[in-house]
């Protein structure tokens, strides 16, 4: 999509702190970060939310949960555990319209779900 975000920033037409890459996935720092550490990870290829995801998508979103693995041992967070957050649509609190996956850790996270 030529008007997204995130597609921009796959495509390196906008610069980003990128943790990770590989062919079909890219994590990079949350420029507005509400903890320590705060990683995006997306497709490159453009989806826009998980209620877009179709069957040929599900082993690209496996992978991308192997990704976050990956990041979470090389970034050093692992052991103290992280939460991972996938907001869907405007009312689920999306705010850009590609599937992204949050990475929140570095601190002690409380339980409470905002209502």
């Amino acid at each position: 999509m030529e008007d997204c975000l995130f597609c921009k920033i796959a495509k390196g037409e906008i610069p980003s702190q990128k943790v990770f890459e590989n062919d079909e996935i890219l994590a990079f720092k949350d420029i507005n970060p509400i903890a320590p550490i705060h990683i995006l990870v997306i497709p490159k290829k453009h989806i826009t939310s998980l209620a877009h995801i179709q069957k040929e998508d599900e082993e690209l979103i496996g992978r991308i949960y192997g990704a976050i693995n990956t990041i979470s041992e090389e970034q050093g967070f692992k052991q103290d555990g992280y939460r991972v957050i996938v907001n869907c649509g405007k009312n689920g609190g999306q705010e850009v319209m590609h599937l992204h996956f949050h990475i929140i850790g570095g601190k002690k996270l409380g339980t409470k779900i905002a209502t």
